[in-house]
């Protein structure tokens, strides 16, 4: 055999590995593998870490939260916890500080609500205000307070219980100014009822302010209070015997309709949520 044959022949075993004992695989002829019976090792995806927990709260960060559970500021049904790496389950009740706190991250929208929508949570025959920001966040917002069927405006959302508590509280004086049209020109005298203030079932009503809109061709109206008390305006112009047609919340706490179109939501600034909180 000459030695061209011997030098084709070692090119063909180092095609073939380079070592013919050794087995080379291609897909579809791999070693099995030896199973593994260990049994896994099977998580609760209805716990969380504690400082998880603090921290998607909103209250501190992450690294933080560890400092205050190992000063004892975090209770968990009922009790300090000091474990580092400690779990809870989305159902414990966790508290900082003494104050209730949920994992959920804080959000706010703000909803120009447009006519024909009721202020509810439950699922109704007719449609809820609840339709139009279901894309806003996958977490359960509220509104904060009410709006009438057939009121239009700003309503807050938000699933920051105690900011929604607390703008609802009749002693916080939330500021809210309304577009007013009636079914007839307001008499001077009963403008003047209003600005004094009036008597209701609901107890007195007192104003901030009252105005016509300068320039509209209607008889339509401003007027802002702090009441909490829902479809406050609508009673008080009807107990004057006046129908109203229109009703508008423009402003609501500070927040506005700018850049808002009927019917659309946004997400509130940092800004506006700590001039919120501040109130």
């Amino acid at each position: 055999m000459s030695r061209g044959d011997n030098s084709n022949r070692g090119k063909g075993s180092g095609r073939q590995g380079g070592n013919p004992k050794k087995k080379s695989y291609t897909r579809g002829n791999a070693p099995v593998k030896k199973a593994n019976n260990s049994p896994k090792k099977i998580s609760n995806s209805d716990e969380i870490r504690l400082n998880k927990f603090v921290a998607n709260s909103g209250v501190c960060s992450r690294r933080d939260a560890d400092l205050y559970i190992k000063t004892g500021s975090v209770w968990v049904n009922g009790k300090p916890i000091t474990e580092m790496g400690y779990k809870v389950k989305l159902t414990d009740e966790v508290k900082f500080d003494g104050r209730l706190i949920t994992p959920e991250k804080k959000e706010y929208v703000l909803l120009n609500k447009p006519k024909g929508f009721v202020t509810s949570t439950s699922p109704e025959k007719t449609r809820t205000v609840m339709d139009l920001v279901s894309n806003a966040s996958k977490n359960r917002l509220k509104p904060v307070g009410r709006l009438e069927r057939n009121t239009t405006g700003l309503l807050l959302f938000t699933n920051d219980v105690d900011l929604e508590k607390k703008l609802t509280h009749h002693k916080t004086g939330v500021r809210k100014i309304f577009h007013v049209e009636l079914d007839r020109n307001l008499k001077f005298e009963d403008f003047q009822k209003i600005e004094k203030g009036i008597k209701l079932e609901e107890g007195f009503i007192q104003v901030d302010e009252i105005s016509y809109i300068e320039g509209a061709a209607k008889s339509e109206i401003g007027i802002q209070l702090m009441s909490s008390k829902n479809g406050i305006v609508t009673k008080l112009f009807e107990h004057l015997n006046y129908g109203v047609v229109k009703l508008d919340r423009v402003i609501f706490a500070g927040l506005t309709k700018k850049d808002l179109p009927r019917g659309h939501w946004r997400i509130l600034t940092e800004q506006e949520v700590i001039n919120l909180r501040m109130m």
